[in-house]
């Protein structure tokens, strides 16, 4: 099935086109298919599918357009369009939809361009340009349609553009003159390919039809717009005039990776300096990320709970940071600066520092301000200022990374793209973060253990003391405590407070929603306007709360009033934990959904809500007891005792390793091999930490050179290992070549080509898998190999034998080299002391080699199968794979944890940042961890 939205929407099975029932439809699918992946709130596609008012029975329209649309997909299984919580999702691969093949291609045709191949991106381009067969949905124009139609639209024409500033360079001026010719006429007030086909013309030879575009050009602007053409444009012709534009553009003018940027021949748009680029892709990827998490956590469902603010009255803003906020001396009656979330975008910028501090208490809607704040600065974004970048301040400590350092980090690690050298340059996340290209919106002072936080406003302050932007959200008394304790604070920031949520707008989140004639809710209003001061009201004072009572009783069969009896929640605490108790059953509750004609079954992925809650409160004391918020899946080993995990991870491969030595010489020595690969497996697991996971995917174009590289140095490890066992010529050159092609394959994996990928935690197991399978596949064939040839066709000559002929000090030193060298490479240097004291102790043992081919084969296999379980036990996935399957046979999570955690995060249970997801609030943490007999830690979070 392939799908095609660049142009008129279309629907192909292999050589037949679907027809689609109607219009409806095909707004419905367009809106699915332009975010692939991502879920679609039933909201979202009624606003696409209605201009004007949308009728009563939108949603059951919408769920009847979806089941016709299932039908005529032939979509028994509801895989490609899936019902995911309270939307939809459509799941379709990059050679399934054109708009996920054009992104592709544009990305690999600038990775080539920056790599300096213009040709082979101009190729790669013009493939990616011919999947376009018009204006993108053509025909299909609701607003919210036609806004997104648009901005492809203009993707395309951004390509366009590039491409043919590649082929100018190229000196193809003749093969884009005539396409110019009509793009300037579909876009008679668009400069650049004004400015491109006056280059062409002029290199054509063809001057004074460059001059009349220039003049065309001018016209136009002025009479549509009132404006002169832009300096670079202008410049260029002046140039015509004078004669000075350059003929025969070198081809240099695309430069080389890492030369300095090359002149281009004329003032066409130039290429964006690399970190430019940066930039531009952030704002995109980044306004992507925080709106799909934002629809995941309902915060725009209907409207978000409208959170005020106000200048804090506490004792914690400097007096540098007062005007235009804060009461001065000769106007103690000024009213302190208020208001809603658009004013708040207004007073950071009139921040002379923009700095801002932004405090709440537990659950006071800290975090969603930070997302909102965010997207709204994306939604606004102005030349020249920086991009937000909104991370959780939960692992950083001031006293062993400066704020700077630990920034570039995260930005790499949340966006791995920017490691791409060819494409950002050097140190591109540095670069951005020292140059002030990026605003941090760090979310959550109040994670950082206690004893850091008066350290770490000092840390900040003294970074940002540069009129450096920045945000931090913090909980009110913990910032006000590090500003008493140790006068810390933040000199050039204004620091404003979120105000509890008014009575009102509290009974408008709850009856969003309501149904016309419903009175459910009725009660519970008339009870908070009674007692505005009542435990009840006093409860509904904060988004947390106030979205949990909304979640608890948004079921028809529930009844809220139960909330004012006074005899069940006589206080402000029993009605908070009652309603941390109920979120969960009404997350998890499996409402029948009523029959709708047409309507398939839909395999919905159901939870038992005792076992989610099992395996959540597993989860919860998990973090409590590793002091942590973030649900970082390679870091399940450390739910359980580490002498556990050393077992798990290290008796596999030495049991093994234990079969490979008895086979190959006996009780004795099988004894030998798995005590000390025991050993050493557990030691390390046991007392040591593996490297977290690689962000990498598979690349193969322009991986030749470092290939040959990589692969030399496999050639002189397999010769070594050949030389040293006395093998032939040609064993010898068996190894050196498997040894080389097992060493080479590592450079294809890379970083990922640009920005817009956004680690995940799915993203990132997945990219650790390949990486784990690459080690593991490569390292059990070239040792399964050595060992194999080493153990069938070794000549038997001894170095320095001892202890009566049964060790050999030469291969002892040798093979305990390979090894310490295999187990730093692994596990660092734990890793490489202890594999290389068991290599040296097995290496070095003397025994007959085999007697025949079949037994050399059979214990070289199981001797490659043993050391390719070592390398992928000692990667994150590997690590993972192993305790959860011990985990999940214990009943603590469930077997399939990562399909589990996600639809969590899409019930909005977890939320997501980054690679890890969290718990939406602290408050359901602790309170999940208490179930399990285990006080919760005194760690803050922020609402």
């Amino acid at each position: 099935m392939k799908f095609l939205v660049l142009g008129t929407l279309e629907v192909w099975d292999g050589q037949n086109r679907v027809t689609l029932p109607s219009t409806r439809h095909q707004r419905v699918l367009a809106m699915l298919l332009l975010t692939p992946g991502a879920v679609v709130p039933v909201s979202k596609l009624v606003e696409a599918t209605w201009d004007d008012e949308p009728p009563a029975t939108a949603t059951k329209q919408i769920q009847n357009c979806v089941s016709a649309l299932r039908g005529r997909l032939g979509d028994t299984e509801c895989q490609v369009i899936a019902t995911d919580g309270r939307g939809y999702r459509v799941a379709v691969t990059e050679d399934q939809l054109d708009l996920l093949c054009f992104t592709r291609r544009i990305a690999t045709a600038r990775v080539l361009a920056a790599a300096g191949e213009p040709a082979e991106a101009v190729l790669e381009m013009r493939s990616a340009l011919r999947l376009w067969r018009g204006p993108a949905l053509d025909g299909l124009g609701t607003a919210a349609l036609t806004a997104r139609a648009r901005r492809l639209d203009e993707q395309r024409l951004d390509a366009l553009e590039q491409c043919v500033d590649w082929q100018l360079a190229l000196g193809e001026h003749r093969e884009v003159a005539d396409e110019l010719v009509e793009l300037v006429t579909e876009h008679p007030l668009r400069e650049r390919p004004h400015a491109q086909l006056m280059l062409a013309l002029t290199r054509c030879g063809r001057q004074a039809e460059a001059i009349e575009v220039f003049h065309r050009l001018r016209e136009r602007l002025a009479e549509e717009l009132g404006v002169d053409p832009g300096a670079e444009v202008r410049e260029l012709y002046e140039r015509v005039l004078r004669g000075e534009v350059d003929l025969s553009p070198p081809v240099s003018a695309v430069r080389e990776p890492g030369s300095a940027p090359a002149p281009r021949p004329g003032p066409a748009a130039p290429e964006p300096p690399r970190l430019d680029r940066a930039v531009q892709e952030l704002v995109m990827v980044i306004t992507r990320q925080w709106t799909a998490e934002a629809e995941v956590r309902s915060l725009n469902r209907p409207e978000p709970v409208p959170l005020r603010w106000s200048e804090t009255r506490r004792q914690v803003a400097a007096v540098a940071a007062a005007p235009p906020y804060g009461r001065s001396a000769e106007d103690p009656d000024r009213p302190m600066p208020s208001g809603g979330l658009t004013d708040l975008f207004a007073r950071f910028r009139q921040v002379p520092a923009r700095q801002l501090v932004v405090l709440g208490g537990p659950g006071a809607g800290k975090s969603v301000l930070a997302i909102l704040f965010t997207l709204g600065l994306l939604a606004d974004h102005r030349p020249g200022e920086p991009v937000p970048v909104l991370f959780s301040l939960a692992s950083w400590n001031p006293h062993r990374e400066h704020i700077h350092r630990w920034l570039a980090r995260m930005l790499v690690q949340e966006y791995p793209g920017l490691a791409n050298t060819a494409v950002y340059g050097r140190d591109a996340a540095t670069r951005l973060v020292v140059e002030s290209r990026v605003l941090p919106v760090l979310d959550g002072l109040d994670e950082i253990p206690p004893g850091l936080r008066a350290a770490a406003i000092d840390a900040l302050d003294r970074a940002v003391a540069g009129d450096r932007p920045l945000v931090v959200t913090c909980r009110s008394e913990e910032y006000e405590l590090a500003a008493d304790q140790a006068g810390a604070i933040l000199a050039r920031a204004a620091v404003v407070e979120i105000e509890p949520v008014a009575l009102e707008d509290a009974v408008d989140f709850l009856t969003a929603r309501r149904r016309v004639g419903e009175e459910r809710w009725q009660p519970v209003i008339d009870h908070l306007r009674r007692r505005p001061g009542g435990a009840l009201a006093q409860s509904l004072r904060t988004p947390l709360m106030i979205d949990l009572a909304r979640t608890a009783y948004a079921h028809p069969s529930t009844v809220p009033a139960e909330l004012c009896d006074p005899a069940r929640f006589g206080d402000r605490a029993a009605i908070e934990g009652h309603l941390l108790d109920a979120y969960l059953p009404a997350v998890y509750a499996s409402w029948p959904e009523p029959p709708l004609r047409h309507e398939r079954p839909v395999p919905a992925r159901a939870y038992d809500v005792d076992h989610a809650e099992r395996w959540l409160a597993f989860l919860a004391r998990h973090l409590n007891r590793t002091r942590t918020h973030d649900l970082a899946w390679w870091r399940l080993d450390r739910a359980v005792p580490r002498p556990v995990g050393g077992l798990l991870l290290g008796m596999p491969a030495a049991l093994l390793f234990w079969i490979t030595g008895w086979l190959a010489g006996g009780p004795l020595i099988g004894l030998v091999y798995g005590l000390f690969f025991a050993a050493a497996g557990c030691g390390v697991h046991t007392l040591g930490r593996r490297p977290g996971p690689l962000r990498v995917e598979l690349h193969f174009r322009s991986t030749a050179t470092r290939f040959l590289g990589r692969f030399g140095i496999g050639v002189v490890i397999g010769v070594s290992l050949g030389l040293g066992w006395s093998l032939s010529a040609e064993m010898i050159g068996l190894l050196a070549t498997v040894f080389g092609v097992g060493v080479g394959l590592h450079v294809w994996l890379a970083t990922p080509v640009d920005v817009n990928r956004v680690s995940s935690p799915p993203l990132v197991l997945r990219n650790d898998r390949i990486a784990t399978w690459a080690f593991t596949l490569s390292f059990m064939a070239s040792l399964g190999l050595f060992y194999t040839v080493a153990f069938a066709f070794t000549r038997e000559i001894r170095f320095v034998p001892v202890l009566g002929g049964t060790f050999d000090l030469g291969l002892a030193c040798a093979a305990g080299l390979a090894s310490g060298l295999l187990g730093r490479f692994l596990l660092g240097n734990l890793g490489g002391a202890a594999y290389g004291l068991a290599g040296t102790v097995v290496g070095g043992l003397i025994f007959s080699r085999a007697p025949s081919l079949a037994n050399a084969l059979t214990v070289g296999a199981l001797f490659g199968l043993a050391g390719g379980l070592t390398v992928g036990l000692a990667r994150a996935w590997g690590a993972f794979t192993v305790v959860r399957l011990w985990l999940a046979a214990r009943g603590h999570i469930p077997l399939h944890l990562m399909r589990f955690l996600d639809d969590a995060h899409r019930r909005g249970v977890l939320r997501q940042v980054g690679a890890v997801y969290q718990f939406r609030h602290a408050r359901l943490e602790e309170r999940l961890a208490a179930r399990c007999g285990v006080p919760p830690t005194t760690r803050g979070r922020g609402g």
